[in-house]
């Protein structure tokens, strides 16, 4: 048969572990038998990072601002084992967290619904998407392990050397830890655009959570800048659509989350919605079943899974082990990658394509054949489970 024709290629990131082969066979038994596949590639498994001293990690960012569209695999970040076991010259930083600040782009991750999982919260029965500023706070926080009795001071001076800021942290009076976290309104601002641009795209509901009662500077100022870009740039919009922006604290966004039944975004700072998305997803179902897309204020897109490389399974497959790794998240990846790029490039085909592969995958799940982190938690249904290659192939068939 003839295969979907592109255009313009999509920015293909390869990782590592279990989640580059599960890459590999749905290249294999999902994409290239149906579309003339266009990528640029770019190899991130943590032996090319090492090669290129993180420098492939640059080029694929720069590419995504280039091409417009890219579909990311996940990586390792490494920590001291991880040094060892690959014979590492130094402890490369998160691939994720270089490709967002390149890019100042936002994340957002929805999970992904199925007739047999219900969720743990029995009222949810849309999506819940977290946008998480993936910038600054405890992840660029500078820390030190006190040792003793001192004093720790907070102190700014300002590009002419003048002390404009000198404030006692604590006084120790035996040892304990110190920690400076920072955020810059040009980040924040992103950020605030990217959610209503999001919302607005998606047509849902935009919530923003801090805790602007006792961080009274650092919170307040998402709150504001949120604010201030709503009211000049984005009311009229929202309002046109029929959606709703506001903000609260975010121990009362929990309760209201917990209480409603789902469909909106949920924008929170940084570590709130690294917590806040893995809870949702495993309230839903599984981490193998969140979508991430990170998206920057200029309408660039990167599409990724939300779980990483499934290092355990990796290990049992080398050892000659079948596994029942659910490659879901994955493969919604490249959907959504495809999608996007059918539709900035007006190829109704290809849009038309990631959208049957999502209803295979879906119709395969929800006919029982499911991987194994799923099949404990089907309702109403007998549950086949299938080995990864199994469930790719599954869905191949069906489509």
């Amino acid at each position: 048969m003839s295969k979907i024709a592109m255009t313009t290629p999509i920015v293909e990131i390869d990782g590592d572990e279990m989640t580059r082969l599960i890459w590999a066979w749905i290249k294999e038994d999902l994409l290239v038998p149906f579309i003339d596949l266009k990528t640029e590639y770019y190899d991130l498994g943590l032996p090319n990072r090492e090669r290129t001293k993180d420098q492939v990690t640059i080029d694929s960012a720069n590419a995504i601002k280039r091409l417009g569209v890219g579909v990311k695999c996940a990586t390792i970040t490494p920590n001291a084992q991880r040094m060892t076991e690959y014979n590492l010259s130094q402890m490369y930083k998160s691939p994720n967290g270089t490709i967002r600040a390149i890019l100042d782009g936002t994340v957002f991750r929805a999970p992904i619904l199925l007739d047999n999982v219900k969720p743990v919260v029995k009222n949810w029965i849309k999506p819940i998407t977290i946008a998480r500023h993936a910038y600054g706070d405890v992840y660029k926080a500078t820390e030190y392990r006190v040792p003793g009795k001192g004093k720790a001071e907070l102190i700014f001076t300002s590009e002419s050397g003048e002390e404009t800021f000198r404030q006692t942290v604590y006084d120790y009076e035996c040892p304990g830890v110190l920690q400076a976290t920072f955020n810059k309104d040009s980040s924040i601002r992103s950020f605030a655009h990217s959610c209503f641009k999001y919302a607005l795209s998606t047509g849902q509901d935009l919530w923003f959570s801090a805790k602007d009662t006792i961080s009274k500077k650092y919170d307040m100022t998402f709150r504001d800048i949120f604010q201030e870009l709503f009211d000049s740039t984005y009311k009229e919009q929202f309002d046109k659509q029929g959606l709703t922006y506001f903000y609260t604290l975010i121990d009362d966004a929990v309760a209201r989350v917990i209480r409603s039944q789902g469909g909106f975004i949920w924008a929170c700072k940084n570590y709130d919605g690294d917590v806040m998305s893995d809870m949702v997803s495993t309230a839903f179902g599984s981490l193998a079943m969140m979508t991430s897309v990170l998206v920057s204020p200029d309408g660039k897109f990167e599409y990724e899974a939300a779980h990483g490389t499934v290092t355990k399974h990796y290990y049992r497959f080398m050892k000659g082990e079948d596994t029942s790794t659910n490659p879901i998240a994955t493969i919604f990846a490249w959907t959504g990658a495809l999608r996007k790029r059918g539709e900035l490039d007006k190829n109704r085909e290809l849009e038309a394509f990631a959208d049957r592969l999502e209803k295979a995958c879906l119709d395969t799940m929800n006919s029982g054949m499911l991987t194994k982190d799923l099949a404990s938690l089907a309702e109403g249904i007998q549950a086949t489970v299938l080995s990864t290659r199994e469930f790719i192939k599954a869905v191949a068939l069906r489509l």
